[in-house]
């Protein structure tokens, strides 16, 4: 189903193009060719993690950076004394249509603002590149459509920032719990908290960005026209509608191992509230939430269970925990463990004329996700660049494919539109819309 804005956004790639004379490019690469890849968006997440992980692997995979495109002219300077600080000239564009317009760049990353992710990714699968691209990939579900839509239709590789699905820790969860040695799933803890007045606060750069400097109204896209704000453009994930917070920041990595664990694709239903109950600096998303998501499987009623999530900025206790419950124990991917723990014993299986279901332990492979920073510049993260390479090359599907991007879209979304009006949210197979209340969650 096409909805308005989804025409708009489409008319809108389809205008950039042609304004600047932009073509669908596609190089056939040879096994010994260089990959030329471009930079969108000079952030502080490519520069703190993606930027390392690619380094360190551009020799041994033949990768190199040719081009970066960012509106802000201070961020384009920066790039350039980095870059050309270690040796390296790129190419600087003004916007991505600038990027677009040459044939210097085979792939492109993408580390935008959440809210422009998906809608970025098109442009860049129509403009004939591979991407990388960051989580979440979606706070809308007409950005998704449309997204998904383009990749789909063009082939391109497209990995998503779910860089879990790399890990060898996740992955040997993953292939336990498929095999049915768990046993039936009946619940979900997760945790993602933190004490950090800052966390998404830019107060010593916010100063220095100047309208005059950027394109705002680029910047926007397809969000409802506003005035300049620089916190907006630079702490854009404490500000609705320009990201969900911490849904689309924290939610989306760790609800995409339900969905590849389980091979349910999103939730039914989502009940959710939370508020700014510490840090009142202006921000309208919140500080504090929690989420009950309910999953059943459509071809089996009888797989379901509850999500239980929460997350914080006001206190760290608990740390980021993913805890997987079924009635012999427990699957604990902080530790990287799985135990016994809370299995039904033999004593209250007896009384029941049952057997005892004690889940025999053992360990994971160990890796681990630190709370107090991004989770990036890591392991995690090298292996999960390793692999979007790699499939650049071989054109086979990545870890993390668009599907996998769209469901978590959906997820994040639905968790938001809870948030957001106070409803239970529901999801419309039928027309691909996420519902709060019974209407069409939008803005």
């Amino acid at each position: 189903m096409s909805t308005r804005r989804e025409f708009v956004q489409k008319a809108a790639l389809g205008t950039a193009g042609l304004t600047l004379g932009a073509k669908s490019y596609s190089r056939i690469l040879g096994a010994n060719d260089r990959v030329r890849v471009g930079i969108v968006g000079y952030s502080d997440r490519f520069r703190g993690s993606l930027l390392p992980s690619f380094m360190a692997l551009s020799k041994e995979m033949n990768f190199e950076f040719t081009a970066l495109s960012d509106i802000w002219s201070l961020r384009r300077e920066d790039a350039d004394k980095y870059f050309k600080g270690r040796g390296i000239t790129l190419r600087l564009a003004r916007n991505n249509d600038e990027l677009y317009s040459d044939k210097d760049t085979d792939a492109v990353i993408i580390s935008t603002a959440d809210f422009q992710h998906a809608l970025h990714c098109a442009e860049a699968v129509e403009a004939g590149r591979d991407a990388y691209v960051e989580k979440p990939f979606a706070e809308t579900m007409a950005d998704a459509r449309v997204a998904r839509k383009a990749v789909e239709k063009t082939g391109k590789i497209v990995q998503m920032g779910s860089q879990r699905r790399s890990a060898p820790n996740y992955i040997a969860a993953n292939e336990y719990i498929k095999s049915g040695k768990f046993g039936k799933i009946v619940i979900v803890e997760m945790t993602w908290n933190v004490n950090q007045p800052g966390r998404w606060r830019r107060p010593g750069v916010v100063p220095l960005l100047k309208e005059a400097d950027t394109d705002w109204k680029r910047y926007q896209l397809n969000r409802p026209p506003a005035s300049f704000d620089p916190r907006k453009y630079l702490e854009f994930r404490l500000f609705w509608p320009y990201s969900s917070g911490i849904p689309g920041q924290w939610m989306a990595h760790q609800i995409d191992t339900v969905h590849w664990f389980t091979g349910i694709a999103h939730p039914r239903t989502v009940a959710a509230n939370g508020g700014i109950y510490q840090w009142k600096d202006g921000r309208s998303n919140f500080d504090t939430m929690t989420a009950v998501m309910e999953y059943v499987d459509p071809a089996n009623p009888d797989m379901a269970f509850q999500v239980v999530y929460s997350s914080r900025f006001t206190n760290s206790a608990g740390g980021t925990k993913e805890l997987y419950y079924s009635n012999g124990g427990m699957l604990n991917l902080d530790t990287n463990k799985v135990t016994s723990e809370g299995g039904l014993t033999e004593r209250e299986a007896k009384a029941m004329g049952l057997k005892a279901n004690l889940l025999e332990p053992f360990d994971l492979p160990g890796m681990r996700i630190e709370t107090g920073a991004d989770t990036g510049g890591d392991p995690m993260t090298t292996a999960h660049m390793k692999n979007w390479m790699q499939c650049v090359r071989d054109r086979k599907k990545p870890n993390a494919d668009v599907v996998a991007g769209y469901n978590h879209s959906i997820a994040c979304i639905m968790c938001t539109a809870a948030l957001r009006t106070g409803e239970k949210a529901s999801f419309d197979e039928a027309k691909q819309e996420v519902l709060a209340g019974g209407k069409v969650f939008q803005y």
